[in-house]
């Protein structure tokens, strides 16, 4: 999805400024595809088809798609269903999610709408929830259910009762169970107030845009209970607002799952979401454990590193107050030799060294550039690599960023430079809002707020000092480059200014004689020898093997005549 200047900018998931048309009052335009995942109970998705039969959304405008999803013996199409019904099988998998995303594949409807077998809907239903999405494309509605014990009741009375509004004369209201999403959804004011509302993205009602359905890839088929929080989460994180809509009645045939077995329900559910939704913070007590999708991703940008100071960054980065973090190293690995080369003159040695040293440890990720969005991960730190974070930096920046529900939180170094931690829902966000050509830090302003904090807040020993704060334009966002191109954590000479490096934070008085840094952290170096570097690190680009000999002998002379 790209951006369009025409979409409503909710703030966090308030979608106050939208208002739906009143149920009745409006013409529909956009087509929806139903779709039912299914496995066994056919008497049940006789009753659920009955009450979709009589639904007061244009029937020309729908399409329904049953999706048998192994029952034996097969479902069939009961008599009374609507216009456009049609039954298909799932092959080469199974589960509800597996179900779903055969089902989308099936169909072209503008809106996919996923509902349960077991569901019987008043005749408003799909009208409540589709008028929100006439609004705009960015939205996922949220149908209301309460539970009951199915009365012995036929399809032909569903389907009349549903059509005359009277459905509450056979499902007594009294002996209806309100669901714990409904409950969350009253407390939180529609869920306009609710920091992480995903939490309600439950399964037996809900509907959004194909397109944005598409653009997270799906449900994941690998997971079997939870199903549909994982994907509300990682909807989240692409942006989506939510929007339960409480005039969608619906009736959940048969008891919650909870009310049978509490303790099995929840155990089956938690190692799903415990290694994919990282915000669940309950379900990863062990600090010692890998998950499948971290907490945190570090992204520092090496091409120009010593391999001592990015192992000393990768490390603290790693070893931090924070577990659930992982790191990405970005430079143009592809660009290194390959074959037959000479491990100690062949250019980019550096650079090799921190490609053996990292790629296979599975926290680590080599890189040539850094994707739009750090999706699924929640949040993104990008930093200098000279300057490592803190043992507790990481924890603080994410505790900020969440005590304040930012979407970007800056860190100004003295030198100028800076050091960004992104949530990834507000990029998700403001990739989707942006006008083409308007920063992203534009619109996470708008919708998540932005803050700059000087270094001294989350770096200990450089507390009290002062901080440059850049332009507005410089502030950066996604992946560690700023809206407007350039790169964070650039070095003194890439952002124009002269710094010694006493004054950057983190350097030392003195270089190690080896490190990695040592040349660059000097100011008394030769002409010579930057002269020589600069054609160093030119022989580094490809098409720069046959001039590498001859500057590295120019390296040698000038450091030789500098140090001996």
């Amino acid at each position: 999805m790209t951006g369009d200047e025409t979409r409503p900018r909710i703030r966090h998931n308030d979608y106050s400024p939208l208002t739906p048309a009143p149920i009745g009052r409006w013409r529909p335009e956009l087509p929806v595809s139903v779709i039912i995942p299914a496995h066994g109970g056919q008497h049940r998705l006789d009753l659920a088809l009955a009450s979709l039969a009589a639904q007061t959304y244009p029937a020309h405008l729908t399409e329904v798609v049953i999706v048998d999803d192994g029952s034996s013996p097969p479902l069939r199409l009961p008599e009374i269903r609507p216009e456009n019904t049609r039954m298909i099988a799932t092959t080469n998998g199974w589960g509800p999610g597996h179900a779903f995303n055969t089902g989308v594949a099936a169909t072209e409807g503008t809106v996919v709408q996923r509902l349960d077998a077991d569901m019987v809907v008043h005749r408003e239903h799909l009208e409540a929830l589709l008028r929100w999405h006439h609004l705009t494309d960015y939205l996922v509605t949220i149908g209301a259910k309460r539970f009951i014990e199915e009365p012995p009741v036929t399809a032909a009375e569903v389907h009349q009762a549903v059509a005359g509004g009277t459905l509450k004369r056979l499902f007594d209201p009294d002996k209806a169970i309100p669901s714990t999403t409904e409950m969350t959804i009253l407390r939180l004011d529609g869920l306009r107030s609710s920091k992480n509302p995903y939490h309600v993205c439950t399964g037996p009602t809900l509907s959004l845009y194909r397109t944005l359905f598409r653009e997270i890839g799906g449900f994941d088929q690998e997971v079997q209970r939870g199903e549909d929080t994982e994907l509300g989460y990682r909807l989240a994180q692409a942006g989506a607002v939510f929007v339960p809509d409480l005039e969608a009645r619906a009736v959940h045939l048969g008891l919650p799952a909870q009310r049978r077995d509490r303790g099995a329900t929840v155990r089956a559910v938690e190692p799903y979401l415990a290694h994919r939704v990282p915000l669940r913070r309950d379900l990863r007590k062990e600090r010692g454990r890998r998950w499948r999708v971290p907490y945190v991703e570090v992204v520092l940008r090496v091409a120009e590193a010593g391999e001592r100071e990015t192992r000393a960054a990768v490390n603290a980065a790693l070893d931090g107050t924070l577990p659930d973090v992982a790191v990405t190293l970005v430079a143009p690995w592809s660009a290194l030799p390959t074959g037959r080369h000479s491990v100690l003159e062949a250019p980019g040695f550096d650079l090799r060294m921190i490609r053996e040293g990292f790629h296979d440890d599975p926290r680590v990720r080599l890189a040539e550039d850094v994707t739009p969005s750090a999706a699924p991960v929640p949040f993104r730190y990008s930093g200098p690599v000279d300057v490592p974070p803190a043992p507790a930096t990481l924890e603080r920046m994410v505790k900020a960023l969440l005590d304040e529900r930012l979407g970007l939180l800056v860190v100004d170094f003295p030198d100028g430079r800076t050091a960004t931690l992104e949530r990834t829902e507000a990029v998700g966000r403001a990739r989707l809002l942006a006008a083409p050509g308007e920063p992203l830090a534009d619109v996470i302003h708008q919708t998540h707020g932005v803050r700059h904090s000087p270094a001294g807040d989350f770096w200990p020993s450089l507390a009290g000092r002062p901080a440059v704060t850049p332009a507005p334009s410089q502030a950066p966002a996604s992946g560690g480059r700023p809206l407007d191109g350039r790169s964070s954590g650039a070095s003194p000479s890439e952002t124009g200014r002269s710094q010694p490096a006493e004054s950057r934070p983190g350097s030392q008085p003195e270089s190690r004689p080896g490190s990695g840094s040592e040349l660059r952290a000097s100011t008394a170096l030769s002409a010579e020898t930057r002269s020589a570097m600069a054609g160093l690190t030119q022989a580094w680009t490809p098409g720069g093997a046959r001039r590498e000999r001859s500057w590295i002998r120019r390296v040698r002379t000038a450091l030789r005549s500098r140090y001996l």
